[in-house]
C-alpha cells in the first residue's frame, strides 16, 4: 500500500524541494509509512529507529496529515522546546498546513503571580543574591507573555528563588486564587485544549495519567494520537507518577506556607506559629536520625532503627497538631484552606508509608543533602499503563533509537504492558562499517578487581593520546569519574571538561569549541548529548552499565521475577544495561560526515556468555582488540 507520508518525505516530495540540506532516507520513509498505517488503524506501534533516521519528521508528517488531535511527548524540556519552536513550524510550513500547536509544561515551569506577590510582601530573603533574583523576576513578570521561567535569562536555572515564585499541585489555590484570570498555567492549558498538536514531556504526561487513575480530573486534553519519543525513558518516568512520596522538604514548605498565609488572616499567626515551628524542629531531628543510614534503601531498613521510628512518630504528631490548628483557620483565606488540605493528605500518605503494607508496592527511602523522602513505587507499571490505554483508545506510537535488545522488544513490551503492539526495527542510515571502529582492549582485569579503574584509565590515556583529545570518557559511577579526573588532569596537553564543574550546556559548548578536549561524564552524558563533527571522534565507556544491585526498586523487581521462576539477570538486568549502553554508543556518530572510534573497556564482552547480547545489539562496525589498529584508524581519519 502506498504511503502519502513516505511520498512527502521522498525524492520528489516537498521536503526535498524546499528544505535546504534535506536528504531523503529510506529508513525515515519506512518509519513514516508505519506510523501512518498505525494512525489509520488506531493501532499501537513500537519503533526503534537508529541515530540519523530523522524520527521527528517521520512522526510529525503522518501525525499532521492525519488531521487528528495529537499529543507528542518527549524525554526532556529541552527536546520539547526544540520540537515546538524548530521542528513543528518547519513541517507545518513545508506541508502548507494551518495546524495549531501548543507547548505545555508542568506547573513548576510557569511563574505563579500569587506566590510572586507573597515573596515580595514577605521581605525576609536570606541573601543579597536572592533579593537580586527576586527583583529580576519581578521586572520580567510584567514583560512575559507565557510565564515560562526558562525565558527569564537574568536568573539562573537553579536559583532558589524559583520554588518561591512557582506553584505545585499542593500549594496551588485553583479558582480561589486572586490571580486566576491571569494565571499562566491556566492560559497554557486553555491553549492546549484548543490546539491540534500539543507538545508535552513524559513527566507531565504521566502526572496526568496518575491523576486520571485517581479520578480527580485531567491536566492534558484528550487526544486521538499519542506519539511518545525517547520512549526508552518511559518506564522510569511512569514509576515516579504511579506511586507517591512524602519528603521532608514538602513538609517544611507546608510549615512555612502556613506562616506566610497567616499574615493575611486576623489572629492566625498566634494559632499557627507554635505547631509550625514544632514541625520544623521535628524534621530537623528526623534528618539527624537518618544520618547513619545509606543514601538510599528499602524502607524496612529505616523502620528497624528505634531512633528513626521515634523521629517519624514525632513528625507525624507535629503534623497532626498543625493540621488541627489549620482546621480552625481554614475558613479565613483560600491559602489557609489549601494548607489544611495539604496537611491532611500528608498525614494519610505518611501513615501509609510507615505502615508499608500496601500490596504490589515497593517502599523505600532516599537521603538528600538537607532532608530525606519516603516513597511507595508500584512493583509493576504494566497494569496501570494498560488500563490507561484501554480507556483512552487512541493510536499509540512509541519510538526511540534504543528499545530493542538485539532484535527483541520483549523487555520494553513487558515493562509497559504492550504485548499487543506491532514492532519495527530500523537500522541507522549511517555507514558504521566505514565511519566507525569498535576497540575492546586486551589484558584488562575483571571489573570486580580493585585495580580495574586504574587499568582502564591507563588504556584510555593511550587511546586519547592516539586521537589527540576529542574524547567523551563515560563512566558508570561518580567514584570512577573522580579517580579519572585525578589521574588525567596532569596526563596530557588536552583540556579536561568535567561533569559538575559547569552547567551541562556550557560545558558542552566549550568542549565543542575546543576541538581537542576530553569530557568526563556520568549518567546524564550518556544520552541526549549531541556533538557532531571532529570535536568528538572517540567515545570511551569504562564498563557495562549494569544498575547498582542495592537499588531498592530494582531489588524488589528482581525478587518478583525470581518468585515467578524467571532469571532476573537475563530478564531485567542485561536488557536494561544493553539499552543504556546503546544510548552511550549513540553519542559517537551524529552525521553522515562523522568518523570515530568506540572503546569499550569491559572484558566481560568476551569472557561472559551474555557479552554476545551486548555486541549483537550495537551498530555493525569493524571490531579490533589491537591498539595499533586504533592508531591506524585515527591516522586515516586525520
Amino acid at each position: 500500500m502506498e504511503s502519502l507520508a513516505a511520498e512527502v518525505l521522498g525524492s520528489g516530495g516537498p521536503f526535498r524541494q524546499t528544505l535546504s540540506g534535506f536528504a531523503e532516507r529510506a529508513e525515515q520513509q519506512a518509519l513514516a509509512a508505519a506510523i501512518e498505517h498505525s494512525i489509520e488503524e488506531d493501532g499501537c506501534l513500537i519503533a526503534e529507529a537508529g541515530t540519523g533516521t530523522g524520527k521527528t519528521f517521520a512522526y510529525l508528517v503522518p501525525a499532521l496529515l492525519s488531521g487528528r488531535k495529537v499529543i507528542v511527548s518527549t524525554g526532556t524540556k529541552a527536546l520539547q522546546d526544540q520540537l515546538f519552536h524548530r521542528d513543528f513550524p518547519r513541517v507545518r510550513e513545508v506541508l502548507r498546513l494551518k495546524t495549531r500547536g501548543a507547548l505545555l509544561k508542568g506547573r513548576a515551569n510557569y511563574l505563579c503571580l500569587y506566590r510572586l506577590q507573597q515573596a515580595i510582601s514577605d521581605g525576609r530573603l536570606r541573601s543579597r543574591e536572592l533579593v537580586h533574583d527576586l527583583t529580576s523576576v519581578r521586572s520580567w513578570s510584567v514583560k512575559t507573555r507565557d510565564g515560562d521561567i526558562n525565558a527569564c535569562a537574568e536568573v539562573k536555572e537553579d536559583s532558589t528563588i524559583w520554588p518561591m515564585v512557582t506553584s505545585t499541585s499542593d500549594n496551588c489555590l485553583g479558582q480561589e486564587c486572586p490571580f486566576y484570570g491571569e494565571c499562566f498555567v491556566v492560559k497554557a492549558r486553555r491553549a492546549a485544549m484548543e490546539a491540534d498538536l500539543v507538545v508535552v514531556n513524559h513527566h507531565l504526561l504521566f502526572a496526568d495519567m496518575a491523576i486520571k487513575e485517581e479520578g480527580f480530573g485531567e491536566v492534558l486534553p484528550g487526544a486521538q494520537v499519542f506519539v511518545l519519543d525517547e520512549a526508552h525513558q518511559l518506564a522510569e518516568a511512569a514509576t515516579l507518577f504511579f506511586g507517591y512520596t512524602v519528603s521532608m522538604r514538602s513538609l517544611s514548605e507546608l510549615a512555612r506556607d502556613s506562616i506566610k498565609e497567616s499574615g493575611v488572616a486576623s489572629g492566625a499567626l498566634g494559632v499557627l506559629k507554635a505547631p509550625a515551628d514544632a514541625l520544623e524542629q521535628a524534621l530537623k531531628l528526623a534528618r539527624l536520625a537518618v544520618d547513619p543510614l545509606p543514601d538510599r534503601g528499602a524502607l524496612h531498613l529505616l523502620l528497624e532503627e528505634e531512633d528513626m521510628i521515634s523521629a517519624c512518630e514525632t513528625v507525624l504528631t507535629s503534623l497532626a497538631a498543625l493540621h488541627e490548628a489549620l482546621a480552625s483557620q481554614a475558613e479565613q483565606s483560600p491559602g489557609l484552606g489549601a494548607c489544611h488540605e495539604r496537611a491532611g493528605l500528608a498525614i494519610e500518605r505518611l501513615q501509609e508509608l510507615l505502615a508499608a503494607s500496601e500490596e504490589g508496592m515497593i517502599f523505600w527511602f532516599e537521603k538528600s543533602r538537607v532532608g530525606f523522602s519516603l516513597s511507595a513505587t508500584p512493583l509493576d507499571i504494566a497494569e496501570p499503563m494498560a488500563r490507561f490505554r484501554a480507556r483512552i483508545r487512541s493510536t499509540w506510537i512509541f519510538t526511540s533509537a534504543t528499545l530493542a535488545v538485539g532484535e527483541d522488544f520483549g523487555h520494553f513490551q513487558r515493562q509497559l504492558g504492550l504485548s499487543d503492539a506491532a514492532t519495527l526495527k530500523l537500522d541507522s542510515p549511517f555507514d558504521y562499517p566505514t565511519q566507525a571502529l569498535l576497540y575492546v582492549p586486551r589484558g584488562l582485569p575483571d571489573p570486580a578487581d580493585s585495580s580495574y579503574t586504574d587499568r582502564v584509565i591507563d588504556a584510555a590515556i593511550e587511546a586519547i593520546d592516539a586521537n589527540r583529545g576529542g574524547t567523551f570518557f563515560l563512566f558508570t559511577s561518580h567514584r570512577a569519574l573522580k579517580r579519572a579526573h585525578e589521574r588525567l588532569k596532569n596526563a596530557g596537553s588536552y583540556r579536561l571538561y568535567v561533569q559538575g564543574e559547569l552547567p551541562k550546556r556550557l560545558l558542552l559548548e566549550q568542549f565543542q569549541a575546543d576541538g581537542h578536549g576530553v569530557l568526563l561524564g556520568a549518567a546524564s552524558f550518556w544520552e541526549g548529548v549531541d556533538v557532531p563533527g571532529h570535536a568528538l571522534s572517540l567515545v570511551i565507556i569504562d564498563k557495562l552499565p549494569f544498575a547498582a544491585p542495592d537499588d531498592p526498586i530494582l531489588e524488589a523487581r528482581l525478587e518478583a521475577l525470581r518468585k515467578q521462576g524467571l532469571n532476573p539477570f537475563m530478564q531485567a538486568q542485561v536488557p536494561k544495561a544493553v539499552l543504556t549502553l546503546k544510548q552511550g554508543v549513540g553519542r559517537l556518530i551524529r552525521t553522515v560526515e562523522d568518523r570515530g572510534a568506540l572503546m569499550l573497556c569491559d572484558p566481560r564482552l568476551y569472557t561472559k556468555p551474555y557479552g554476545r547480547v551486548f555486541l549483537d545489539s550495537l551498530p555493525k562496525m569493524r571490531v579490533t582488540r589491537q591498539l595499533d589498529d586504533l592508531k591506524d584508524f585515527f591516522g586515516e581519519v586525520r
